[in-house]
C-alpha cells in the first residue's frame, strides 16, 4: 500500500471552507500567500510518500526497545527522522529569530496530518517538539530561549512534555514532583512521570523535558505547580550537551500500538532543571505546549483516518470475491457505503482541524478577541472529532478488509492500534467535551453563537445552489443552537452528563458546513455527491445527539456498585 497526501482536500478547504485568503492578507503572514503554501505542502508530502510511509510497517514489527538504560529506535526512524530535520518540518510555525520559518499554522497542521497519515509512530516525535517550541517562545527567559530554541528548531535537540504521574492522571493537581532550589539559580527535580512519548531516543544530541513539578512552598493543587526544563545532557558553556543529567528511562511501556514510538517511564533524581515561567504559574505555561498538542493530536486522527481509508479503498479495488459490477468487492454498495462514511468524516474532521488553525494564525496576526475566542470553541472539537474519526475510519477500514483484515500481515490492523490512545492523551474526549460545554459556554454562549450565524449566513448563501442541502445545514445549525441554549440554562453537572453527545453533534453540524461549502463552489463530480452523502446519511445524526444532550437521566454512582 503506498500513502498519497491528500493534496487536493488541502487545497479545497484552504479556498472555500476556511478562507484562508484572510490569513495572506494579514501583516504577519503575506509572504505566505496560498500559492506558495501549496507549493511547501507538495515538497512536504514528497518526503511523507517517500520517506515516511516506508517506515510505517518498521515501527510495528520493529519497535522500540530499552536494552541497558539505552532507547533503540526502530529501523529506518533514524533517518526518517533527519529527512523531516532537514526539510525544516519540525519548526516550520516556529519564529524565524530562533531559525523558524515563520509560516502559518495552517502550513505545520497540514504537514502534521500528513506525517500521521505516513507514519504516525515517528511524527509523534517533532509534535512534541513544536508543542516545547511554543511553550518556551512564551514563556522562557530569553537566556532559556538562546540555549534551546535554536537547536529544537533545528532538530538537533528532540523536546517531550511531562505532565503525568502514577497517581496523577487528568488530576494534574495531584502530582509530587519535587524542585529544590539550588545556589546557582537552578533546581534540584526529583520524582517519577509515566508515559512519556519519545521520553528517548539514539539520535538526536539531547532529549529536552518540560517538567511539571513543586516548589518547596508551594500550595497544593494546579495552583502550586512549576514548570522547567530538564535536559538529558547538561548544556556546556558552548551550548553544546556535556554532563549527563541524573535522569533515567526506567522502562518502556508495552502498548496496543504505536509500537515504533517509545512511551517511557521517566525517573528524576536531583535531575539539574531550570524554571520557565514564574514559579507556581507552571500550568498556565504546560497549556500552552497542550492547546498545541490538541490540535496536533486531532490532526493525528485524522491522518491515520487518511491512511486507513487508502489502504481499504486499494484493497476493495484489489479484492475479488462474489458478483458485482466491478469485478471487485468495491461493487458492493455495503463496501461503498463504509468507504463513503470514511472519506466524508475524513474530510470533515479535516476541514475543523483547519478552521482551528486559521482562528490560531488570525488571533496571532490581528490580536482580536473574537478569533481567540473561536480557536477556544474550534480547540476540544479538532481534537474529539479528529482523534474519534480517526479510531472509527480505522475500525470500518479493517471491517472492509473482512477477515484480512484482522489478520496482521494486510496492516489494516496497525491503524486501529496506533490511532486507538488519541482519544486519551492530551486531555480525554471526554475532557474536551466538558471544557467545551463549561469554560468554553462561559461567555454565555457569544463565541458559539457568532459561529452559528456565520454557518447560517453560508447555509442561506447556498440555498441558491443547492436548496435542500443547504436548508438541511441550517435546519441543523438552529437545533444546535436551541440546544446550546439549553444548556447555558442548566447547572454545570447536567451540562457535564451532554457534553460528549453536544460536541459530536457541534462537529457533525461543523462538517456538514464545510461539505456545503466545497459541493456550491465547485459543483457536480465525486465532490457533490460526498457532499450529499455527508449532509443526507450522517449529518441527521445530530438530531439524536443534541437529545441526547439535552437529557438528564445518568444513572448516579451507586447504581454501579456491585
Amino acid at each position: 500500500m503506498t500513502y498519497r497526501a491528500p493534496l487536493g482536500d488541502f487545497s479545497r478547504i484552504l479556498k472555500h471552507v476556511v478562507g484562508y485568503d484572510r490569513v495572506a492578507e494579514t501583516t504577519l503572514f503575506e509572504e505566505a500567500s496560498l500559492e506558495t503554501v501549496e507549493a511547501v505542502l507538495g515538497e512536504a508530502a514528497k518526503m511523507c510518500e517517500e520517506v515516511m510511509a516506508p517506515l510505517q510497517r518498521n515501527g510495528d514489527t520493529d519497535p522500540a526497545v530499552l536494552e541497558n538504560g539505552v532507547v533503540r529506535t526502530s529501523k529506518g526512524f533514524a533517518e526518517g527522522y533527519k529527512a523531516i530535520a532537514e526539510g525544516g518540518w519540525i519548526a516550520s510555525s516556529a519564529d524565524p529569530a530562533h531559525g523558524g520559518m515563520g509560516l502559518p499554522m495552517v502550513v505545520t497542521t497540514c504537514v502534521n496530518d500528513m506525517m500521521s497519515g505516513a507514519c504516525l509512530a515517528l511524527q509523534l516525535n517533532p509534535l512534541m517538539s513544536q508543542g516545547q517550541i511554543e511553550a518556551l517562545e512564551h514563556h522562557a527567559s530569553d537566556a532559556l530561549k538562546e540555549m534551546y530554541l535554536p537547536k529544537l528548531v533545528t532538530g538537533e535537540w528532540q523536546g517531550t512534555m511531562n505532565l503525568t504521574e502514577p497517581q496523577a492522571g487528568s488530576d494534574v493537581g495531584a502530582l509530587t514532583t519535587k524542585a529544590e532550589p539550588l545556589d546557582d539559580g537552578s533546581y534540584a527535580i526529583t520524582g517519577q512521570k509515566i508515559y512519556i512519548s519519545w521520553g528517548d531516543n539514539d539520535f538526536t544530541g539531547n532529549v529536552c523535558h518540560l517538567v511539571l513539578a513543586r516548589l518547596p512552598d508551594a500550595v497544593p493543587g494546579t495552583k502550586g505547580i512549576s514548570l522547567f526544563i530538564v535536559p538529558k545532557f547538561i548544556p556546556d558553556e558552548t551550548g553544546e550537551p556535556g554532563q549527563r543529567n541524573d535522569l533515567r528511562v526506567v522502562s518502556l511501556e508495552h502498548k496496543m500500538g504505536l509500537h515504533g514510538s517509545p512511551t517511557c517511564v521517566m525517573s528524576y533524581e536531583g535531575a539539574k532543571g531550570w524554571i520557565v515561567g514564574e514559579p507556581n504559574d507552571g500550568m498556565r505555561a504546560m497549556f500552552t505546549m497542550m492547546n498545541n498538542a490538541r490540535l496536533g493530536v486531532g490532526v493525528q486522527g485524522v491522518g491515520v483516518a487518511e491512511g486507513a481509508y487508502q489502504h481499504a479503498l486499494a484493497y476493495a479495488n484489489d479484492r475479488k470475491q462474489g458478483r458485482s459490477d466491478t469485478g471487485t468487492i468495491l461493487g458492493h454498495a455495503d463496501v461503498r457505503r463504509m468507504l463513503a462514511e470514511m472519506k466524508a468524516d475524513t474530510f470533515a474532521a479535516r476541514a475543523i482541524a483547519l478552521a482551528l488553525a486559521v482562528a490560531l494564525d488570525m488571533g496571532r496576526a490581528t490580536g482580536d478577541a473574537a478569533w481567540k475566542a473561536r480557536a477556544g470553541v474550534l480547540t476540544p472539537i479538532a481534537k474529539a472529532f479528529g482523534t474519534d474519526t480517526g479510531i472509527d475510519v480505522a475500525s470500518k477500514g479493517v471491517q472492509v478488509h473482512g477477515g484480512m483484515g484482522y489478520v496482521e500481515e494486510t496492516g489494516a490492523a496497525q491503524y486501529m492500534r496506533d490511532v486507538r490512545v488519541t482519544s486519551i492523551y492530551e486531555g480525554t474526549n471526554g475532557i474536551q467535551a466538558m471544557d467545551l460545554v463549561g469554560r468554553k459556554l462561559m461567555d454565555g454562549g457569544e463565541a458559539v453563537f457568532s459561529l452559528l450565524d456565520e454557518i447560517e449566513t453560508h447555509a442561506e448563501a447556498g440555498k441558491e445552489h443547492m436548496p435542500d442541502l443547504a436548508e438541511a445545514v441550517w435546519q441543523a445549525t438552529e437545533t444546535l443552537r436551541e440546544t446550546t441554549e439549553d444548556l447555558l440554562a442548566r447547572d454545570m453537572a447536567d451540562r457535564f452528563g451532554g457534553a460528549v453527545p453536544y460536541l459530536r453533534a457541534f462537529a457533525r453540524v461543523l462538517g456538514a458546513d464545510a461539505h456545503l461549502r466545497v459541493a456550491c463552489a465547485e459543483g457536480g463530480g465525486a465532490v457533490e455527491r460526498l457532499a450529499r452523502f455527508y449532509i443526507t446519511r450522517l449529518l441527521p445524526e445530530h438530531s439524536g445527539l443534541c437529545a441526547q444532550a439535552r437529557a438528564s437521566d445518568l444513572p448516579a454512582a451507586e447504581d454501579f456498585a456491585a
